[in-house]
């Protein structure tokens, strides 16, 4: 016959793709919410109500690890249980060869093995709860339960008996050979440290948290602690040999011990503390003409010796032994009892089932959830990869539970209670301060950790640059009053306090574009009207800072709330764009300074020179400097001067191989090209390397933890072993404060009223200080990074006034949150689950939240001017690299992009996004178009004269994302957006229709609970669904 498969999922995220058909009762209201309920007596009804069953201590569901064991008694009279698959989370089989575990896989399982389960569940021994310490008392109570005949004699009970005492033979045993066991360099090296735990003196039971019971106390769990089941099984393996010590044979076991006992901490480092086996016993018997099933549920949970491939307690035993001639057969039926009893809900029913019929249930209720693949259409022996996400199965447990689509449709808060307004003064900021204050020490010794050193160490080389740079820029742009010193002070203070006392010390402080244009259109003025530049720039900080004070104490931060992710991604994507242009453009500057000799003949090389001369005709410019430093031209050499020298003297370069600007320098910009591209390319390998398929998992996470910094050596090394010459690193050697002192006078020379006259350019960069630190501080706070110690909107805009306020008096450049920067820091410090089931892909779980790192940060490029030394070595090509690599990395992520290269895919190649499944592909694209016009605007603002009022074009993405609002409906744009906040009336009514819905839900559920308990009962059904019916008028 024709094999039907069953793919054994977890479980289908669209219900309509199922391809059987479920009838049941779908009651909506408005706006598409509803309650499904099934038909009464469905599996999934019955299983709902066997899961809200009243837990006790024995009964409460933990992960289990199955094994599955084989004997066939052909082979001899020494035949032993041998293990052939395993399951985690996904099925592992011993290859055929015997010597390795297959790759993890999804387990395929056929319709008919599923269907003789069920048969041998329901026909077949069935014992609950029973007390039991070893197997042989299993196996008694197993064989007592069997009925007496003449195929089935004491004889025969002594022998099925006796099979299933034999001793348990796992994969990781090997008995041929005296040396069986090679360990490969990669499997040592990611074990030996965890050998200490063998002896580490420690309890070998440890308490686990289990679920409240009824009292609403919590009860604790003895369980088996990793290190107790790590000395468990050294101790088993070496009572093993302990009687054959003697010669080469003592050394041969001794190290068939140790590789045996590093592969079992390897995998005991997989499974979480506290979990139980489930083992599956199969196989065939020459002796038997009738099979023997039998489920066991032991309570409590056992430890048997050499049952199980790691020493954990055994809850479960599932055993089938039948005549011979069906071990395939047999092997089918094993396999599917061992995937369904890594099913989330299975798993959950098998705990707290009552009798036979309650595990038939569950078996129902997991057909009713999986998928067919016709026979004829794929191919059997496939194996299917494990998915990378994999779907929460609450909706199997709980009636009712809404779908992703219904999700989406109900009316959910953008901001979170940080943003709400409280209508007292300093409201906001005195909620910050309380909800960040418990959390102040723990962000202290969250950041005792390896992974923040690499973040530090990455982000201090990444944040010197354009602080450097943007002093420099500043220097030309003041005549030197605030210089490169003066930028490198001033971010160090305002980094160091911000990162001690903001409310969310992920955000990195940082300079800005429009920041430097306002202070390039500050100078100017004061300039023309022969004006103190750094008394009025003092004045206008000390008046931006009091406005931000006011906006804190207005609790004007709650504006925040609606900035979306339209206006965040728009935001952000210009900041990694704007970051990935000065990259290259600082690239292609090199050119200029090092150029190239471009269409040169290799044969007239010998021919090609540059000499320096004098002048022919100089400028009055050059007279008065020769002049002025009384030169004499006529005596100088001028063929012999350097470069330095000629360029120093106002010299002219003359020669085949001269430039505009000097003579051609070899090699150097191509090496700097080298070093660019190799950098971007290094970091970004070096990053993924976590999910490579080679060496150890620590060595693999430091490595990505410590991409970029062991980028930055590498080139570094590669340039100094090179040697050509080129551009390093220039930090500044002196400190400031030496020429017109520490503080400045806020009026100085400047009349009186320019005290209030500074107001006026106050209120525009009070708009631009706002703008920048807010919308960085929302990306960073987005909810998909999962920060569990909240945010600090006012508390943060605070500290920024306050350090902005000071750096104004000290002459200093103002600082305010970097996006770029900030982001990079927050995807630096990404947390992933660390037990993991072999196939499973790692679960994000958060970002580490502490303070250390921005505060070494910080402290470190205050102490930059002693590194001098070491700084010089690091190719300026190397740190634009560096840039590069910031902006593609902060671009992945953001959905802008994801949906811009929609236009380019055809519909058979697109990715499944949720919103591609529920909104029509033009409104996605007329979305996109608008996000990628306001993008276009930004940008051309922001490189032309007008870029000062760059914020308050940013504050316009506001106002056209709600005009958006006429254009899309709320729930296309709750999958392509966030919802805007509502008028107050609006979300009363919304919260009212929200309310009522629940009423109708809850008062289902408990009509539901009556009408499973009264199945038996027609008459009163009758009754029960006549109830509902009048519940789901009332609720229309």
């Amino acid at each position: 016959h024709r094999t039907l498969y069953v793919g054994a999922r977890m479980p289908p995220v669209r219900q309509s793709h199922r391809h059987h058909r479920r009838h049941r009762a779908v009651f909506r209201r408005g706006n598409g919410m509803g309650l499904c309920l099934l038909p009464p007596g469905s599996p999934s009804q019955r299983v709902q109500v066997i899961l809200r069953t009243q837990e006790d201590e024995e009964h409460v569901p933990r992960h289990l690890f199955s094994e599955l064991d084989e004997i066939c008694v052909k082979e001899g009279p020494d035949a032993e249980w041998k293990e052939t698959a395993r399951w985690l989370k996904f099925e592992e089989d011993v290859e055929d060869g015997g010597e390795r575990w297959s790759k993890p896989y999804v387990g395929t399982l056929s319709l008919h093995s599923l269907s003789e389960l069920r048969s041998c569940i329901s026909k077949g021994t069935v014992l609950l709860d029973i007390c039991a310490n070893s197997m042989e008392e299993i196996a008694d109570m197993v064989l007592a339960q069997q009925e007496q005949s003449t195929e089935f004699d004491e004889h025969r009970r002594a022998q099925v008996r006796e099979v299933l005492l034999r001793k348990h033979h796992h994969q990781n045993e090997k008995t041929n050979n005296l040396l069986p066991v090679v360990c490969s360099f990669a499997d040592v090296s990611e074990r030996q440290s965890d050998l200490h735990l063998l002896y580490k003196p420690g309890e070998g039971f440890c308490r686990a948290l289990a679920p409240l019971d009824l009292s609403g106390q919590r009860r604790s769990v003895p369980v088996l602690s990793y290190a107790f089941r790590a000395r468990f099984a050294l101790a088993n393996l070496a009572a093993e040999c302990a009687a054959e010590r003697c010669g080469l044979c003592f050394w041969g076991n001794w190290l068939k011990i140790t590789c045996r006992a590093q592969a079992e901490l390897s995998f005991l480092k997989k499974i979480p503390n506290g979990a139980e086996a489930s083992n599956v016993l199969v196989g065939e018997l020459d002796f038997l003409h009738q099979p023997i099933v039998a489920f066991v549920r032991l309570s409590p949970a056992v430890l048997l010796s050499g049952m199980t491939e790691v020493p954990i307690p055994t809850r479960f035993l599932f055993v089938l032994l039948g005549p011979e001639g069906k071990a395939h057969q047999y092997h089918e039926i094993g396999r599917s009892m061992a995937t369904i009893m890594t099913d989330e809900v299975f798993r959950d029913v098998a705990y707290k089932a009552k009798n036979g019929a309650d595990l038939v249930a569950g078996i129902d209720e997991f057909l009713d959830q999986v998928t067919v693949l016709p026979p004829g259409e794929w191919d059997p022996s496939i194996r299917i990869e494990p998915p990378k996400n994999v779907p929460s199965q609450e909706k199997r447990k709980m009636p009712g539970a809404l779908d992703d689509s219904a999700s989406h449709s109900t009316l959910e808060k953008h901001s979170g209670p940080e943003l709400q307004r409280t209508g007292r003064l300093f409201g906001g900021l005195t909620l910050d301060v309380k909800r960040k204050a418990p959390w102040f020490w723990s962000d202290f010794r969250d950041g005792l950790s390896l992974q923040c050193l690499a973040s530090f160490l990455f982000l201090y080389c990444a944040c010197m640059s354009p602080v450097i740079t943007f002093g420099g820029l500043l220097g030309e742009a003041t005549d030197g009053h605030i210089s490169a010193m003066e930028s490198l002070l001033g971010a160090s203070m305002a980094g160091v306090v911000y990162s001690l006392f903001a409310g969310q010390p992920l955000t990195i402080l940082g300079s800005t574009g429009p920041v430097l244009v306002f202070e390039k259109i500050l100078y100017k003025f004061c300039k023309e009207y022969t004006l103190s530049y750094l008394s009025l720039r003092a004045c206008v900080g000390l008046w931006t800072a009091f406005l931000c004070i006011v906006l804190v104490a207005t609790d004007a931060s709650c504006l925040v709330g609606y900035v979306t992710r339209f206006t965040e991604e728009a935001f952000a994507s210009l900041i990694c764009i704007i970051f990935i242009y000065e990259a290259l453009e600082k690239l292609s500057h090199l050119r200029d300074t090092y150029p190239v000799h471009m269409h040169s003949k290799l044969d007239f090389l010998t021919s090609y020179y540059c000499k320096c001369e004098a002048p022919t005709h100089p400028s009055n410019e050059t007279l008065r400097f020769w002049e002025s430093n009384k030169i004499n031209v006529s005596g100088i050499a001028w063929e012999n001067l350097t470069v330095t020298e000629c360029r120093y003297l106002h010299g002219e370069f003359q020669g085949p191989a001269c430039g505009r600007d000097g003579p051609y320098t070899p090699d150097v910009f191509f090496w700097c090209c080298i070093l660019f591209f190799a950098t971007f390319a290094l970091s970004s390998f070096l990053k993924k390397f976590k999910t490579s398929r080679y060496f150890p998992t620590r060595v693999r996470s430091a490595v990505s933890d410590f991409a970029v910094f062991l980028t930055i050596v590498i080139m570094v090394l590669l340039d100094f072993v090179v040697g050509i010459p080129s551009p390093k690193l220039h930090v500044p050697h002196a400190l400031p404060g030496t020429t017109v002192g520490w503080f400045i006078n806020p009026i100085g020379p400047n009349p009186w009223w320019t005290v209030l006259a500074a107001l006026i350019p106050a209120l525009l960069c009070t708009i631009l200080i706002f703008m920048d630190q807010q919308i960085s501080a929302v990306i960073v706070n987005r909810k998909e990074h999962k920060l569990k110690k909240g945010c600090g909107y006012h508390l943060d805009l605070f500290m920024v006034a306050v350090m902005l306020g000071v750096c104004s008096v000290m002459g200093l450049p103002w600082f305010v949150a970097a996006t770029v920067l900030s982001i990079t820091h927050v995807n630096s410090l990404k947390v992933e689950s660390d037990c993991s089931a072999p196939g499973e892909q790692p679960k994000f779980l958060g970002i580490r939240e502490q303070r250390v790192t921005g505060l070494l940060i910080f402290v470190l490029m205050g102490c930059s001017v002693f590194f001098t030394s070491v700084l010089k070595f690091i190719p300026m090509p190397v740190l634009y690299g560096v840039f590069l690599y910031m902006g593609v990395s902060s671009l992945r992520g953001i959905q802008f992009f994801d949906r811009l290269k929609l236009f380019l895919m055809p519909a058979k190649h697109q990715p499944d996004f949720i919103y591609l499944r529920h909104v029509p592909l033009r409104k996605v694209h007329f979305f996109t178009v608008i996000q990628l016009i306001c993008l276009v605007l930004l940008w051309t603002i922001k490189v032309s004269r007008a870029a000062i009022i760059f914020p308050m074009m940013v504050l316009a993405l506001v106002f056209v994302r709600k005009a958006m609002d006429f254009c899309f409906s709320k729930r296309e744009l709750s999958f392509l957006d966030d919802l805007m906040p509502e008028r107050r009336k609006k979300l009363d009514d919304a919260r009212n229709e929200a309310g009522e819905e629940e009423g109708v839900r809850l008062a289902g559920s408990s009509w539901l609970d009556i009408s499973l308990g009264l199945l038996d009962c027609p008459f009163l059904l009758q009754l029960v669904w006549k109830r509902w019916g009048k519940i789901s008028t009332r609720s229309k």
